[in-house]
Formats: structure tokens, C-alpha cells, sequence
């Protein structure tokens, strides 16, 4: 199970690390707020834990921007502020969890199975852009209720997009999505983009799949042309 820390201060990031991946989780680290909400945007990933106190975009932006985006993973926010007030205002952008620093490693470890665990109960989501749906736990693409074949790589590119939908998502963000461990070539992207635009557009006599000059791709909902 993947996990991404996103905390400022880099031997508490580090620790952080080396603690979690004995506990057998894949962590990922983003050191300030843009860099945690690139990531977080474009990783798979069961929980993230959130600094707020982070430079660059602070850590109730980058909650409130990723709910606004319905990214539903888990986020326990860890802060050295323990007001009352900064819990709620924290719970009320969409965290699930509070911590106050300093804190005991145990009792985060703790919380963190408790909402690994309640992430699991929710049924994964069904997105949905116009008659082109995607549910993400089955793998599994439709258009207009006909099921669309994709291969893994085809579905996880068009699964990024409908995730932003309406949103121009970059090359680079596709391929981070779709191709993390494997050397980057925007060629791979423009191949499995073509593929897509015969299989969930051209088969249906639509045009979802946009290009944005300079960009990338975005996926919008063409019913409304009609």
C-alpha cells in the first residue's frame, strides 16, 4: 500500500519514511505544498498525510483543492498547531484525521490502519463524464452503457483525465500516472491518447477527448455541443 507524506521538515519526512515502510507501506515524500498536490493528483495512493504548515501552498489549500477535485484518499493532517479552532478548520477542508505535533509514532501508525481500514468499507467510485463512465475498482469503461475494451495502460491515462475532467491535464502528469516506474516518453502518451479517441470517441461519433496546445489533453463532456 502506497502513501504519500507530505511534510516540510526533512528529518521528521525521513523519519516518517523509514518508519511507515517498515510497517510495510510505500511511501512517497513532497517536502512543500505544490510538489504534495502534483502528487498527490497524479499517484495512486490509500492515505496521504498532510503537513499544513508547508511552504509554497499550505496544507489547507492543498485538502480543500484535492476535495474540490472529489479525490476522496484518506488525509491525516499532522501540525504543530493543536487550537481547537485549527482542527476544525482542518476537518471542515476535508481531512479525516488530526494530529498535534509532537506526537507518539504508535498512536499515528494506529490511526493510520483505522483509516486504511474505513477507506476499504467505501465502494471505490464510479466516474462519470457525460455517457463515459469509468469504474475504478472493476477496471472497467463504458460509453453510452457499452462496454469499452482498454488495456490497463489506456484506462489509466483516461482514468486521470476523467478524474480532472474539464481540466487540462499535462503530458508529464499523465505519464507520472500511467508510467511511474518506467523511463518517460511523451510519445507513449500520444499513442494510448490516439487509441482511446478510436475506442471512446470515434466508435460513438464523439469528440471528449480534446487536445490543448502547449499542454496536453482534457476530457469534457461533448453532449452539451449537441
Amino acid at each position: 500500500m502506497r502513501i504519500l507524506v507530505v511534510e516540510d521538515e526533512v528529518d521528521l519526512a525521513h523519519t516518517l519514511h523509514t518508519g511507515l515502510t517498515a510497517e510495510g507501506y510505500s511511501v512517497d515524500l513532497a517536502h512543500d505544498g505544490r510538489q504534495g498536490l502534483w502528487m498527490a493528483r497524479t499517484g495512486e495512493y490509500v492515505l496521504i498525510v498532510l503537513d499544513l504548515m508547508l511552504p509554497g501552498l499550505n496544507g489547507y489549500k492543498v485538502c480543500s483543492q484535492l476535495r474540490r477535485e472529489n479525490n476522496a484518499t484518506p488525509i491525516l493532517v499532522l501540525t504543530a498547531k493543536d487550537g481547537e479552532w485549527d482542527q476544525a478548520e482542518a476537518l471542515d477542508t476535508g481531512a479525516d484525521d488530526y494530529l498535534a505535533k509532537p506526537f507518539s509514532y504508535v498512536v499515528l501508525v494506529a490511526r493510520l490502519r483505522a483509516l486504511v481500514r474505513r477507506a476499504a468499507t467505501v465502494a471505490p467510485p464510479v466516474l462519470a463524464v457525460g455517457d463515459l463512465s469509468l469504474d475504478v475498482a472493476g477496471r472497467v469503461c463504458r460509453r453510452a452503457g457499452t462496454r469499452v475494451e482498454l488495456t490497463p495502460r489506456e484506462f489509466a491515462v483516461l482514468e486521470l483525465l476523467a478524474r480532472r475532467a474539464g481540466q487540462a491535464v499535462s503530458k508529464t502528469d499523465l505519464l507520472y500516472h500511467a508510467w511511474p516506474d518506467e523511463a518517460w516518453d511523451p510519445n507513449l502518451v500520444e499513442a494510448r491518447v490516439s487509441a482511446l479517441r478510436k475506442k471512446v470517441d470515434a466508435a460513438f461519433h464523439r469528440q471528449s477527448l480534446q487536445t490543448v496546445r502547449g499542454t496536453g489533453y482534457r476530457l469534457v463532456d461533448d453532449r452539451e455541443r449537441d
